[in-house]
């Protein structure tokens, strides 16, 4: 008996001991490893701290940025927005390391090394895990990687053709000119007026949306918009907060909220499918918003292989058409609000800018063969998402050992690619990089 009680015990101690073990290594003796790994290369960068690594110095300094005041005609805005970062390569130069967790992360600012990252998406992937809230707002092409990537990728290129862009025009010139018709309305009635443009131009940007992803189901499409704009209001706010594990399945009013919406514009988007798939099979003509060409080229696909495998399923069909309105609101709006604030700032662009449109177009209606004809215009473009980029940054995960050029980096290693330094970066772009200079983009326009 004492025997077996011993046995048992030894038993326990080297299972208890086995698991100490793995945590001691999954939260200390790994990530100082790989750290000394990083050092031993010649990289510098912050010190691993246990279990946390910089994230709490992460959320301060962000924190500290946002409270103060920034001025509008201030454009060096990585100090705000990327704060600990723009620090730590300071502080340790472009290509360094810090730590998200007990992951060390590589930052990468040089162009070349950022496209041959981009250029390998079978060894560089996005990084999973993170608040799986987020998964509910979209997926599609921006979250797949390797082979799934080239098949969607593939798929849905033809939506973007020049000559399928072509029929779009015409959506996005009425729903400009209903906009700026009332912007005339408000002016007429006060012979001057104060206009916050943001809301009209969200209104612009979902309008548009909504007609190129769903031709004559617009209206659906513009309710679609409006529940998922309030389903990112929700999440925007949830990962605010330190997601715990499995507190997206207890009942709450927000969790609640949050399925119920992404329900409702899986079953509008599924309905509106359905009605193209059966028009489809009866021999309809396809229609050349952004639904019909992806089911187009989808069907075309499937055919051509002989194999359903080589289509997206209606699930991932939906879950583009999400992505659509997602990435293409937000990115674009953007732009737009900070394209007019610029424009205030610098008058001499501005009449520049008007001085070309009425010459390529006059009293007609733009179409897209004068659009390729707005030089200016696009350098001015060009310059307001070099200053104010809607992504400011992207990562991807290492998943084996790997040399990028001269640096071996570990399995597991993020690598942060700066996009927004790289767009303020003095010694690519000059002294006068957060400037205002459109006529940098003059030779690529």
């Amino acid at each position: 008996m004492e025997e077996t009680a011993v046995v048992c015990l030894i038993a326990v101690t080297a299972i208890l001991a086995f698991y100490v073990w793995r945590i001691l290594n999954f939260l200390w003796l790994k990530p100082k490893k790989m750290e000394k790994f990083l050092r031993d290369q010649g990289l510098k960068g912050t010190s691993y701290r246990f279990m946390v690594g910089d994230l709490k110095e992460l959320e301060k300094m962000g924190n500290e940025a946002r409270s103060k005041p920034m001025s509008v005609t201030d454009h060096n805005i990585a100090p705000r927005v990327l704060a600990f970062f723009r620090k730590s390569v300071t502080d340790h130069g472009k290509t360094c390391f810090t730590w998200m967790g007990v992951r060390p992360m590589v930052h990468i600012s040089d162009p070349a090394t950022i496209r041959e990252v981009l250029a390998n998406h079978y060894q560089f992937q996005k990084p999973k895990g993170g608040n799986p809230l987020t998964a509910l707002l979209a997926k599609g092409l921006a979250f797949v990687d390797a082979d799934q990537w080239v098949k969607h990728r593939k798929i849905i290129n033809p939506a973007f053709h020049a000559e399928k862009l072509k029929h779009m025009a015409p959506a996005f010139y009425v729903s400009c000119s209903e906009m700026i018709h009332k912007w005339e309305e408000m002016v007429t009635k006060e012979s001057l007026c104060e206009v916050d443009v943001w809301p009209h131009l969200h209104k612009l940007t979902t309008d548009v949306i909504s007609h190129t992803a769903f031709g004559s189901s617009f209206q659906e499409g513009r309710k679609i918009f409006e529940l998922q704009s309030e389903l990112g209001a929700l999440i925007m706010k949830a990962s605010m907060q330190i997601y715990i594990p499995g507190s997206k399945f207890l009942p709450t009013k927000t969790n609640k909220r949050m399925k119920e919406i992404d329900r409702q514009v899986k079953a509008m988007i599924k309905g509106i499918i359905n009605k193209r798939v059966i028009a489809m099979k009866a021999g309809e003509s396809i229609n050349d918003d952004l639904l019909g060409i992806l089911l187009d080229s989808n069907y075309k696909e499937i055919k051509q292989q002989g194999n359903s495998n080589f289509g997206l399923s209606i699930e991932e069909v939906i879950e583009e058409c999400m992505l659509f309105y997602f990435a293409g609101q937000e990115t674009t709006g953007n732009m737009l609000v900070w394209t007019m604030i610029l424009l205030g700032q610098y008058k001499d662009w501005q009449t520049r800018a008007r001085e070309e449109v009425l010459q390529v177009f006059g009293d007609k209606k733009p179409d897209i063969d004068g659009l390729n004809h707005l030089k200016v215009v696009t350098m001015i473009f060009n310059e307001v998402l070099r200053l104010y980029p809607p992504g400011v940054l992207l990562r991807r995960l290492v998943h084996e050992e790997t040399k990028l050029r001269n640096i071996v980096l570990p399995a597991g290693t993020l690598l942060q690619l700066n996009t927004l330094l790289l767009h303020h970066d003095q010694d690519i772009w000059g002294e006068d990089a957060y400037e205002f200079k459109p006529k940098d983009f003059q030779k690529v326009c």
